[in-house]
């Protein structure tokens, strides 16, 4: 068998390698989801646990550890949001009659008389609708109820998921080493440098990505906040929340928390003029995150696309659901390190240059 010959077996065994890796993710995909999280949340815990092994202290207490402690930050944070959006919840609701009362007497007014229609609602012709439709309303409910019960499994599939995640890190970053080790003696020598290099390049950019992607979410939820508290808006915190964790999404984050800013500020100020201090927020916050922000803590290591951010939050949220969506970048980001280097061997092969 000639180099030529070789090289193409060994890119043949490549591409069944990655159909059937393929085939078993989109079979096994009902399943992978609390696996996937786990995985993630072990390689970010991993440091922790392995310094705490220099310092001879068992992995398992180590491991055990570390989940103590990532279980007290969760309920710390729980602890604090929770009360704080209570708060913001009853001061929604104690304004709710007023944000009504403007609904009817300014805002539908408005629509009515530069759209030329009627949004008032005639409670004869309400009455006459509902009791035309009383009798279709066990055909309706029988509709229904197929709808709840799928939706209760959901719920119900979601909280096994939520609850093997633990179980699985647990076991992960225990035996982190030893399944490095076991899956580092099973690649083939022949392609073991290779790997290994890939493997290198891969943990660099994912440890960068998930490090300054969760530095920008934090920063940029603290600008937000600080930003619409400074300027008088009552639900700075949820509004500033919302708009901090989805600048993950391109552009997301602003046109969300600029669309619910501009109303929360509308109903409060009821004057357009000071609305404009709402917009002068958003528009530094994002001249913050693309011109500093996320050049100096991401960059331009990942190279994801905007388009491929998007494609790539739906993809894995329609595979995975919501854990999915969370899973999205990071794995998006290995993927893109793979085809870089898929894409360069592709460039020097014959294939290409005969």
């Amino acid at each position: 068998m000639n180099a030529e010959q070789s090289e193409y077996l060994h890119s043949l065994w490549w591409l069944v390698l990655a159909c059937i890796s393929g085939g078993l993710i989109y079979l096994l995909s009902p399943i992978l989801t609390p696996f996937l999280l786990a995985a993630v949340i072990a390689y970010i815990c991993n440091p922790m646990v392995r310094r705490m092994a220099d310092k001879e202290i068992p992995r398992t207490v180590g491991t055990v550890l570390v989940m103590l402690l990532l279980l007290g930050v969760f309920a710390a944070l729980i602890l604090i949001m929770v009360p704080l959006f209570e708060k913001e919840a009853g001061r929604l609701l104690d304004k709710m009659p007023v944000y009504l009362d403007i609904l009817k007497n300014q805002a539908i007014p408005w629509l009515e008389a530069r759209f030329d229609i009627n949004l008032q609602p005639d409670m004869n012709v309400l009455k006459e609708a509902v009791s035309e439709h009383w009798q279709s309303a066990g055909g309706v409910a029988a509709k229904v109820l197929p709808s709840l019960t799928s939706g209760g499994m959901a719920v119900v599939e979601f909280l096994v998921n939520l609850l093997l995640v633990p179980v699985v890190l647990f076991y992960l970053l225990r035996d982190w080493d030893v399944l490095l080790k076991l899956i580092d003696e099973m690649i083939p020598r022949y392609w073991h440098d290779q790997v290994s290099q890939l493997a290198r390049e891969t943990d660099r950019i994912l440890a960068e990505f998930l490090r300054g992607q969760l530095s920008v979410i934090m920063l940029m939820s603290i600008c937000y906040i600080t930003g619409l508290w400074l300027v008088g808006l009552e639900f700075a915190l949820p509004i500033g929340l919302v708009a901090g964790i989805l600048v993950f999404v391109p552009y997301l984050g602003m046109i969300v928390g600029l669309t619910l800013a501009t109303v929360a500020a509308l109903m409060q100020f009821q004057d357009w003029a000071s609305v404009i201090p709402v917009w002068g927020v958003f528009g530094i916050g994002q001249m913050l995150e693309g011109m500093l922000l996320t050049p100096w803590l991401v960059g331009d290591r990942i190279g994801l696309h905007p388009v491929m951010v998007i494609f790539a939050l739906m993809a894995f949220g329609q595979l995975f659901g919501f854990f999915g969506i969370l899973l999205a970048l990071p794995v998006s980001a290995v993927l893109l390190v793979w085809l870089r280097h898929i894409h360069q061997r592709y460039l020097s092969s014959n294939l290409y240059n005969s």
